[in-house]
C-alpha cells in the first residue's frame, strides 16, 4: 500500500503542512458534481476507500463511494450510495453530507449528517463498500458532526457529536454520548465547549468533532474544527486535541493556537469560502495525513508527524 505523504517542504516550520497538489478531488472531479468536499477515507485492501460528499449540480446533497490505490487519485461514483434496512425500516433521508467512516471490530461503521425533519446523525454500516446498511439515526434532531471511536469502552460504542440547530448554526460544543448496540443513545456528556473570545478566538463561537480519534501512546489525538464570525463570515479552522486513553471524558491537552487556517486560494474561494474542514485522519507509524474540506468545494491534504503535533499541543494548550 502506498501511504499518501509529502514531506514537510524546505523552510516550512509549521507543525502541519499542506500537500503541494492540493486539491486532491477538486469540484468537477465527476460529471455530475457540482462540489465534493468534507469526505471520509480509510485504508481498504490494498488501497484505500472513501465516502465523499458530492452536491450535485441541483444541489443535491448525498454520500458516494470512491476508491484509490494511493489516497490520492480517486475513482468516486456518480451513483449515491443505496442504503438497505439494518438495525431498522426506517431509512427515511432528504439529504446526506459530511460522513466519517471507521472500522470497528468487524465493519466499517459510517456518520453522516442525515436529514430526518431537520439534520440529525445517520448511522449506517458496510463489510465490502459495496453492500450498505443503514441504522437508526442516533439521535434527535438538531446534531451534526457524529464521530465513533473505533473501539468500545466497557462494551459500549462512544460518539462525538455537536447538538445544533436547523441553519448556519451560531453555537456548537462537542459532547460524547454511549450506545450498547448502535441503536440507543445517552449519557451524554459535554467533552469540550468553545474558547473564550479573549483565548482563542479562531475557536469562540462553535466547534466540532473532525477525524475519528488516533490512539497513541499519550491518548487519543483528535483533529477539530473551530469557528470565529468575523465581518466577512464565519471562518472555520483545524485544531487538535488530546484525551484520555482509558476515559476520553477527560481532555488532556487541546490546540491555543489552531494547526491550520483558511489561507491558499482554495481555502479561502469557493461556494463557502475561507473553510478549513477535517473529516478524516489516517497514519503510517508516526506519520498522519490528513482530509479536509476547502471552502465547502474541494478535498485536501495536509500532513504531519503525531509526536510532534502532541509536543506542540502540550506547549500551546488551552
Amino acid at each position: 500500500m502506498t501511504f499518501p505523504w509529502e514531506e514537510r517542504p524546505a523552510g516550512c516550520n509549521d507543525i502541519m503542512w499542506r500537500y503541494s497538489k492540493n486539491p486532491i478531488v477538486d469540484r468537477y472531479h465527476t460529471e455530475i458534481s457540482n462540489s465534493i468536499f468534507n469526505s471520509a477515507v480509510v485504508p481498504f485492501g490494498e488501497g484505500f476507500a472513501g465516502v465523499f460528499r458530492c452536491d450535485n449540480k441541483a444541489v443535491q446533497m448525498n454520500i458516494y463511494v470512491g476508491f484509490s490505490s494511493d489516497g490520492i487519485n480517486w475513482d468516486i461514483s456518480t451513483e449515491p450510495i443505496k442504503f438497505e434496512p439494518g438495525n431498522t425500516t426506517m431509512i427515511e433521508s432528504e439529504y446526506k453530507y459530511d460522513p466519517r467512516v471507521t472500522w470497528i471490530e468487524d465493519r466499517y461503521w459510517i456518520t453522516w449528517c442525515n436529514g430526518y425533519n431537520g439534520p440529525t446523525i445517520g448511522i449506517g454500516y458496510t463489510f465490502d463498500f459495496k453492500t450498505f446498511y443503514q441504522c437508526e439515526n442516533a439521535f434527535l434532531p438538531f446534531n451534526r458532526n457524529g464521530v465513533l471511536f473505533p473501539q468500545k469502552f466497557d462494551g459500549r460504542f462512544l460518539m462525538m457529536s455537536r447538538p445544533s440547530d436547523n441553519g448556519h448554526t451560531p453555537f456548537g460544543d462537542i459532547f460524547l454520548s454511549y450506545s450498547p448496540d448502535m441503536k440507543y443513545w445517552g449519557e451524554h456528556r459535554c467533552l469540550m465547549k468553545v474558547a473564550p473570545f479573549t483565548e482563542s478566538a479562531w475557536q469562540c463561537t462553535k466547534i466540532g468533532a473532525g477525524s475519528v480519534p488516533i490512539l497513541t501512546d499519550e491518548g487519543w489525538l483528535i483533529f477539530y474544527h473551530g469557528v470565529i464570525n468575523t465581518c466577512r463570515g464565519y471562518r472555520y479552522s483545524m485544531g487538535a486535541a488530546l484525551l484520555d486513553k482509558d476515559n476520553p471524558e477527560n481532555v488532556l491537552y487541546r490546540s491555543k493556537p489552531y494547526l491550520l487556517a483558511p489561507a491558499t486560494e482554495y481555502e479561502l474561494t469557493g461556494d463557502v469560502p475561507c473553510v478549513v474542514f477535517p473529516c478524516a485522519a489516517i497514519t503510517d507509524g508516526d506519520r498522519v495525513s490528513v482530509y479536509y474540506g476547502a471552502a465547502d468545494t474541494c478535498v485536501c491534504l495536509a500532513f504531519g508527524r503525531i509526536s510532534e503535533i502532541i509536543e506542540f499541543l502540550k506547549n500551546n494548550s488551552l
